[in-house]
């Protein structure tokens, strides 16, 4: 069951593969160009394998940061239906006094307790972290990134 203490989801293959390997990767290509010029030694062919580096370095990062842009966008779209579905009225409004991280976190509350703590969130201006930990009937997520 999914709650607070557990929420927090790592895709091994980004986290603990790709990204750690990239990154590797890209150090030892420094420090072949750092000792290169140390040395003396022509140091071109380094500096072109610095640039493929870096671009491999930053190809995982970016990844993660279009999959996470995607999925802040399908949250507000959740969020407003969610709260269609238990008011009958736009969740516009709301959202204008919300923080994203604010949304994101509320996203986690049972339909008994959203509206609630929406009216809490605004009120208190609560954290994300506060919000989290402030829902009982947390409801899972399983699915993202």
């Amino acid at each position: 069951m999914q709650n607070y203490k557990n929420h927090s989801r790592y895709y091994p293959f980004h986290h603990f593969v790709l990204t750690p390997l990239t990154l590797v990767y890209f150090v030892w290509t420094l420090v072949n160009l750092i000792s290169a010029i140390g040395s003396g030694v022509q140091a071109s062919e380094q500096v072109y394998h610095l640039i493929g580096a870096t671009i491999l370095l930053l190809l995982p990062l970016l990844a993660r940061i279009y999959a996470l842009k995607n999925q802040d966008r399908i949250i507000r779209l959740e969020m407003r239906q969610r709260y269609f579905e238990l008011t009958g009225s736009s969740f516009r409004e709301k959202e204008r006094k919300l923080r994203l991280s604010q949304i994101i976190a509320l996203r986690f509350a049972g339909d008994n307790e959203l509206l609630a703590l929406i009216e809490r969130t605004i009120k208190e201006g609560l954290r994300s972290k506060v919000i989290k930990q402030s829902i009982e009937n947390w409801q899972e997520d399983k699915r993202r990134v």
